[in-house]
């Protein structure tokens, strides 16, 4: 048993001695420019923000360094408003009717267009039922 257990570690040894020497003869190993089929995009590449996100600060924020102490709060100042005067208002101008206008001859009795017929309100409202029914029919009987 202990013969089984020394072989399988000496082959795994020297099998990883074995690639280790092997990958070293490599330039360069990069395994994912096996699989990566993709061509990069033409052009130059520049950072765009080379001096950092503008409005976010840059490192750790002060109030998580050891020592901190805040700022003394100021009171805010208490701006007095001066009183506004009174505006006068102007005069309310009268307002004129509106012109009559000539009244539109009147048709014959006959010639008069009857109105439409009022239609039911839609949806039409739900009919009372009485107490004890069900809007579902009855079960089955066996």
């Amino acid at each position: 048993m202990r013969v089984r257990r020394t072989w399988s570690k000496t082959w795994l040894t020297a099998s990883l001695l074995a690639a280790g020497l092997a990958l070293s003869g490599c330039e360069s190993f990069d395994p994912e420019s096996w699989f990566n089929t993709k061509k990069p995009l033409p052009g130059d590449r520049k950072p765009m923000f080379p001096g950092g996100v503008p409005g976010v600060p840059q490192g750790v924020p002060p109030e998580l360094v050891q020592g901190y102490q805040e700022p003394p709060q100021n009171p805010p100042e208490v701006v007095r408003a001066q009183p506004e005067r009174a505006k006068p208002r102007p005069a309310p101008k009268p307002i004129a009717p509106p012109p009559r206008q000539a009244a539109a001859p009147q048709r014959p009795a006959a010639q008069q267009e009857a109105p439409p017929p009022q239609a039911a309100p839609w949806p039409a409202p739900p009919q009372q039922q009485p107490q004890g029914a069900s809007p579902f029919p009855d079960p089955p009987q066996r």
